[in-house]
């Protein structure tokens, strides 16, 4: 599975990126660019998904927050991005960015020092979703708050990171965010090739990131995380410290989230505080869910599909789009409880051993026989 997900991720945007470049434009074959930056949106969406997946299929922590590591790693970029623009700015100035300008700002906050280097910008869309992770699992696990209330205190965190980022004082934008991307690592953001490039670097990304979950997943380490997922308290009876592996996963998975984040931005050509909004996050678990929950496959899956249809139905019935997801949502939970690669006689992952049967069930197999 892991090497007909990788080949079929990369083929397709191998694929979709030749016959892009390398076809006229009046070709039937020819892929438009807007499509092959739609395609790349999705697999930045499939990273998030990924993410989720990984702390909600195989450690059962139900997170309806991580679009606030998507969107710390979104903001890391448009930073990098915005300090590229120099004097093409509105305001040419080669130095601040126009926000500031237009707000009076006489100086960069210190912390969009050295946000002008790609390597920085890359290492912060990493280590500030990571950074939060930490000290917000930290708490939340080693007080033990599980279930439901973890749920809520994630959106809660999301929510609360949503209305910060709409001030204008924070100095990311207000509610207008950070747009108006020239160019990225010296390749102009509108050409074809960028454009290309972004959707190739994206797919081998997801490839990456997904063969480490799957590394983590398969490992010891990801046994006792199903364990923990499963039956917590008695692994905890066994010697482990679940808050341990919890708090890793957890700060992994965020990792992973900043980076589809940052590879989102210049796709889009703007991060602004609404990538924050919980309804993103909820979006994500709808993903995962519809793929198959514990299957990571399935989260990239659910992500390209869901979002596919997302695409279509907003733009043909704008208004019923709600109202498909939440059918889309009760329909799976009730008829696909795993997911649409739970239809699909193919193993995920190596088989669980059987329980044995308990005593009473040996001896009323016996009394049968």
């Amino acid at each position: 599975m892991s090497a007909a997900t990788v080949a079929l991720v990369m083929g397709a945007a191998l694929a979709l990126a030749a016959l892009n470049l390398a076809t006229d434009p009046a070709s039937p074959i020819h892929v438009p660019t807007y499509f092959v930056s739609l395609v790349g949106k999705y697999l930045c969406y499939a990273i998030l998904a990924l993410a989720v997946d990984l702390v909600w299929g195989f450690a059962g922590i139900l997170t309806l927050g991580h679009a606030a590591f998507f969107a710390l790693g979104g903001y890391a970029m448009g930073m990098y991005l915005m300090r590229q623009i120099g004097t093409r700015g509105v305001y040419a100035n080669p130095v601040l960015p126009d926000f500031m300008v237009f707000l009076n700002w006489h100086e960069l906050p210190w912390f969009w020092f050295g946000m002008d280097r790609f390597g920085v910008a890359m290492l912060m869309a990493a280590l500030a979703p990571g950074a939060l992770a930490l000290a917000f699992g930290y708490f939340a696990f080693r007080s033990r708050v599980t279930g439901v209330y973890l749920s809520i205190i994630t959106q809660a965190l999301t929510y609360a990171l949503l209305l910060a980022f709409f001030r204008n004082d924070m100095g990311f934008g207000g509610n207008n965010g950070l747009t108006d991307f020239k160019e990225i690592l010296g390749f102009p953001l509108q050409a074809d090739t960028t454009r290309a490039g972004l959707l190739v670097a994206t797919a081998l990304a997801l490839c990456l990131l997904y063969l480490l979950a799957r590394f983590v997943t398969l490992s010891r380490f990801g046994k006792v995380l199903v364990a923990v997922r499963d039956a917590e308290s008695r692994t905890r009876f066994l010697g482990y410290r679940p808050e341990h592996y919890k708090l890793a996963v957890f700060v992994l998975s965020a990792v992973m989230a900043g980076i589809g984040g940052a590879l989102y931005v210049p796709q889009i050509g703007i991060i602004n505080p609404g990538e924050f909004a919980p309804a993103n996050s909820i979006e994500a678990v709808i993903w995962v869910a519809v793929g198959g929950r514990g299957t990571l496959s399935g989260a990239i899956l659910g992500a390209v599909l869901v979002n596919f249809g997302k695409t279509y139905l907003t733009g043909r019935f704008p208004e019923l789009w709600l109202f498909a997801l939440g059918a889309l949502f009760i329909g799976v939970t009730l008829f696909l409880p795993r997911g649409i690669l739970g239809l699909l006689p193919v193993r995920t992952g190596p088989p669980l051993p059987k329980r044995p049967p308990s005593p009473a069930e040996a001896a009323a197999k016996e009394a049968v026989s």
